[in-house]
């Protein structure tokens, strides 16, 4: 018997891609979410999970990385198999632990392109980055906790964790130091560095980080007052994300250096994609803040300063922006 063990497991065939995905999204546990408009960590992957296992030729799962805690950081590839990928599109969110409608538009953006591929284009979403923290921020709302959680596990803000532009030279840094900080060191977080692996090994033409909130598409540099050598392209392209957003209130186009005059983001990711690989890399602060004036205590909650009550329509605007994208680039390719 032993000996039939040993000869089964040597001619075994090992598991694919979605195979590996689908069997461990079947054996993660579904809570149910205590934001009701919201998904949970395992709501999210049986949802994907479905897409995989019906779609196989269209999404491929993979994962980029793992957390500080060791949880896989998954990525799924969407592609149309009918014709030839010419060019990628990088779509990632949750780098901020209460930041979850980034994540809600990235699972909409994966079930669009799974339905409806788009020709020459390749997409790579990756959903959620900083998992570790996001699931304590589950088990706060579990508790009804509201406690403010924005860094990664090893407590390091994952969005000033790159290499390019971690210091300024602007005057203001000594009037508004908290302005002007980064992480103690480029890329030391496991998070961080999987996400710079994946663009070194993939050709990736555009990059967009969702975050939440503002009402912006911003794009660099983040950590320079200066314009970038393509500023003309980035607003080309903004604005045809800009433009495909439904309703009345479109988000604002801008270099994020020019926020304020006062202000710089150091070590951010979308200067870290454009200056060291050449990536157009957008930052979308979707939605204008869940604060309601009329309800008082949506200003105690750190959650619903971020998230909405419901999130469907800042979920449509940031879905509708990635995939006008998408389809520009893939129409230069026809």
């Amino acid at each position: 018997m032993i000996w039939l063990i040993f000869i089964m497991q040597t001619f075994a065939q090992p598991l694919s891609q979605q195979e590996r995905y689908i069997r461990w999204a079947n054996n993660f546990p579904i809570t149910q979410s205590a934001e009701k408009n919201y998904l949970y960590y395992g709501q999210m992957h049986h949802k994907i999970n479905e897409l995989v296992r019906n779609y196989e030729s269209r999404i491929t799962p993979f994962r980029i990385g793992y957390t500080v805690k060791n949880r896989p950081i998954w990525g799924f590839r969407i592609s149309d198999p009918t014709t030839e990928i010419k060019t990628q599109v990088l779509v990632f969110a949750g780098l901020h632990a209460l930041e979850w409608i980034g994540t809600e538009t990235a699972v909409a953006t994966i079930e669009a392109l799974t339905h409806n591929p788009i020709s020459y284009v390749e997409v790579i979403v990756v959903p959620l980055v900083n998992v570790d923290r996001r699931l304590v921020v589950e088990a706060d709302l579990q508790k009804g906790e509201k406690t403010y959680r924005r860094a990664n596990a090893a407590n390091v803000d994952l969005n000033r964790d790159f290499e390019f532009n971690r210091s300024s030279k602007a005057i203001w840094r000594h009037l508004f130091p908290g302005y002007y900080t980064a992480s103690p060191s480029p890329l030391s977080q496991p998070e961080s560095k999987a996400l710079d692996r994946l663009a070194a090994q993939e050709n990736f033409e555009v990059a967009i980080s969702l975050h939440s909130f503002g009402g912006y598409i911003f794009y660099p540099w983040a950590g320079l007052y200066e314009r970038p050598k393509d500023h003309g392209e980035f607003v080309r392209l903004g604005r045809i994300m800009q433009q495909a957003m439904p309703g009345k209130h479109q988000y604002h186009l801008q270099q994020l250096s020019h926020w304020s005059f006062l202000f710089r983001t150091l070590g951010t990711e979308i200067d870290h994609l454009y200056g060291k690989y050449g990536i157009k890399a957008f930052l979308i602060e979707l939605t204008r803040s869940g604060i309601e004036l009329s309800d008082l205590k949506t200003r105690k909650n750190p959650f619903r300063w971020y998230n909405p009550k419901n999130p469907n329509i800042d979920q449509k605007r940031g879905t509708a922006a990635i995939l006008a994208l998408c389809r520009h680039l893939g129409q230069q390719h026809w």
